[in-house]
């Protein structure tokens, strides 16, 4: 007997016509996980050895600057061409810039590995998720994209550990190797099996979803596309910014405004119009990514750094910390996916924004004396609920914004914004911090106003989610 449509409406992700591609989307996105948790631990010991500890800041920001050009390049290539290209040749990509840290003579190589890492990274998280919105019915995406969620689960628990016991045995370019090692041979089988299959992405998904086939982009779309050239300032600006914010100094102010400078001539190209004054719809849904991911980054480096520095807290509880963040993500992210999945996406975000607020009151609150430690600790796994719940949201009401011929430039955009958030709120949290220091606060205070500032953006998140609400 022939399925009908309600038998069709069952269907899911694990189901035959998306099986493939579910298996696929995971096994990339668990190995992208695995990779950038494991590298993280090793980069300090990796720049002591190479006398390169000052620099680290250009080290550690180097993968930022370098995916906000990764996203512009695999969002508009995805566009052209279907996802698969791009993700496969991030894929390859991975593996060879862990070749060229690995076997840094210097802190530059290793940088320079770092910046091709983060191309790499951002070429394939856009792709993933363009292909996502390509091959899936919107009813199926939030699912997807909570499974792309706990796909860093195991990650998070194992190769933090595991590099660091790696580190203290044998070498940090071993951990380097290794993972090159491990990302070989699925890179490669990525690429055998995407080679030969035609790329559905602009034909509309896998199945009949019920929407109109996708059109190509017109001439008018493809001359307004922006140039290479702006992605690459726009990825100087971050670089500029990330070392100006590395010390307080004049020599360091004047990056600083360079980078910034950059970043506000040159963002508002890779953006949809609007973006930054909160224009209804795909604009505002943009935004929220941008001011959700600069806060929960910063939280996730603010709140390990003042715990080990000032309250002199064990790394093991700092790693907890780690822990709990990735499994409770995890949850929430599976729990809008499953169990709230017919609440309007636009509410669980502002559910989220309220959370991860409660989690920065609560970061505040650990750098006051007389306060236990474990109360700032406790920001991280609270943040993560929130950024849990309000991500997938916010990536299922852009793509629901978007024509499907132009889900990569979405997707990129997307990608663009998340780094540009991180760029500039970790900057203005670090700002705020050595501006205190420079004027005579107590280092525990200087903590608590950096976290304060972190209120300004999740609240901003909780009264606009309401803009980014589609008719669905």
């Amino acid at each position: 007997m022939a399925a009908g449509p309600a038998d069709a409406g069952e269907t899911g992700i694990f189901s035959p016509p998306y099986l493939a591609a579910t298996l696929t989307f995971v096994a990339v996105m668990f190995l992208t996980g695995f990779a950038a948790l494991a590298v993280v631990p090793t980069l300090p010991t990796a720049a002591r050895e190479l006398d390169g500890v000052s620099l680290f800041p250009v080290v550690a920001g180097c993968f930022v600057a370098a995916s906000l050009l990764g996203g512009v390049l695999g969002g508009h290539w995805a566009d052209r061409a279907g996802a698969r290209r791009p993700l496969a040749l991030g894929m390859v990509l991975s593996v060879l810039t862990l070749l060229v840290s690995a076997s840094s003579p210097s802190v530059w190589q290793l940088a320079a590995g770092r910046f091709l890492d983060g191309l790499a990274a951002g070429m394939v998280a856009v792709s993933v998720t363009t292909a996502i919105g390509q091959s899936y019915p919107e009813r199926l995406r939030p699912r997807m994209l909570a499974m792309m969620s706990a796909s860093w689960v195991v990650p998070s628990l194992i190769g933090p550990p595991l590099a660091g016991v790696v580190v203290e045995a044998w070498s940090w370019r071993v951990v380097f190797y290794g993972l090159a090692v491990l990302t070989a041979l699925p890179a490669l089988a990525l690429v055998v099996v995407l080679r030969d299959r035609p790329d559905r992405g602009r034909e509309g998904s896998v199945q009949d979803t019920g929407t109109a086939a996708a059109v190509p982009p017109s001439a008018d779309e493809r001359a307004a596309r922006p140039p290479l050239l702006v992605a690459v300032m726009l990825s100087a600006g971050a670089a500029l910014g990330q070392y100006g914010v590395s010390a307080w100094d004049a020599r360091h102010l004047v990056f600083a405004v360079a980078g910034l400078v950059l970043l506000a001539v040159f963002a508002p190209r890779l953006l949809p119009r609007g973006t930054w004054r909160s224009a209804r719809g795909l604009p505002t849904a943009v935004l929220l990514r941008g001011l959700t991911s600069g806060t929960f980054f910063t939280v996730e480096a603010l709140v390990p750094l003042v715990l080990i520095t000032e309250r002199r807290v064990d790394a093991i509880v700092v790693g907890a910390a780690f822990t709990a963040s990735a499994l409770l993500w995890a949850g929430a992210s599976w729990m809008q996916g499953k169990a709230l999945q017919h609440v309007a996406r636009h509410r669980l975000v502002i559910v989220g924004a309220l959370i991860m607020a409660l989690s920065v009151a609560l970061a505040v609150a650990g750098c006051a004396d007389g306060v236990p430690a474990a109360t700032a600790a406790a920001a991280m796994p609270l943040s993560a609920i929130g950024m849990g719940l309000l991500d997938p949201c916010v990536t299922v009401l852009s793509l629901r914004h978007s024509a499907p011929h132009r889900q990569g430039r979405t997707t990129g955009a997307m990608q663009t914004n998340m780094n540009l958030g991180q760029v500039v709120v970790l900057a203005a949290a670090f700002a705020v911090l050595n501006a205190s220091r420079a004027a005579g606060a107590s280092p525990l205070g200087g903590y608590g106003l950096a976290f304060g500032l972190l209120l300004v953006p999740t609240l901003s998140v909780a009264v606009l989610a309401v803009r980014a609400r589609g008719d669905r």
